[in-house]
C-alpha cells in the first residue's frame, strides 16, 4: 500500500495532521524508544540520540510488508527508508516560536527549532532522500481541517505541492 511520511520542525503540526488521516498511525519517537533504538541522550541539547541506521531500515521493513495506508510521524521521518510520499509541514517562525513556548522549550532549544525552520532543514534532507517525493506545505494561517484536506488531496489525489516555494530565511533578518 502507501505509506506518507509526515514530517517538520517540532511545533509545526505533525501529530496534529497525522491523527486525522485515515491510516495506520505509527509515530516515529515511539518507535526508537520501544525498539531500544535510543543509543543515549545528548547532554547539552536534552536530546535523544537515535541509531538511525537502525531505526531507517525497521521503518523500510515495516513498509515493505504493510497492506495499508501507513502514516509514520515525526521530525526524523523523512531519514528513513520506505516512503511513498513524504509531506513537509512549515510554519512561520514566530508562530512556531509561540508554540514552543508553551511547550516550555528551552531558549536554546527554541533557537535550534527556529533556526532550522527559517533554513527549511527538513526539507532540505527529505529532497535529498526523496526528491520526487517531497511536498511541502505551509500551515501558517490554516486551520487543522485545511491542513487534513490539503494532505488528503496528496495522498489520494496525487496533487503535488513541490517545495521550494515556502521561504521563511527574512526570520533571520529581525
Amino acid at each position: 500500500m502507501t505509506s506518507v511520511f509526515i514530517t517538520g520542525t517540532p511545533g509545526v503540526g505533525k501529530t496534529t495532521l497525522a491523527s486525522r488521516l485515515n491510516g495506520r498511525l505509527i509515530k516515529i519517537n515511539d518507535v526508537a524508544v520501544s525498539h531500544g533504538f535510543v543509543m543515549g541522550v545528548d547532554e547539552k541539547k536534552g536530546y535523544k540520540v537515535i541509531d538511525m541506521e537502525k531505526l531507517s531500515a525497521y521503518v523500510g521493513e515495516v513498509c515493505e510488508k504493510s497492506d495499508e495506508l501507513m502514516i509514520f510521524e515525526g521530525h526524523l521521518t523523512h531519514l528513513c527508508d520506505g516512503a511513498d510520499i513524504v509531506i513537509v509541514l512549515r510554519l512561520e517562525p514566530e508562530e512556531l516560536e509561540k508554540r514552543l513556548l508553551k511547550r516550555n522549550y528551552t531558549d536554546s532549544k527554541i533557537r535550534e527549532n527556529l533556526e532550522a525552520e527559517a533554513m527549511g532543514i527538513c526539507t532540505a534532507e527529505s529532497l535529498e532522500k526523496y526528491p520526487d517525493k517531497t511536498h511541502e506545505i505551509d500551515v501558517t494561517g490554516l486551520t487543522v481541517d485545511e491542513t487534513v484536506e490539503i494532505a488528503e488531496n496528496i495522498i489520494r489525489n496525487g496533487e503535488c505541492y513541490p517545495p521550494g516555494e515556502i521561504d521563511f530565511m527574512e526570520w533571520f533578518l529581525k
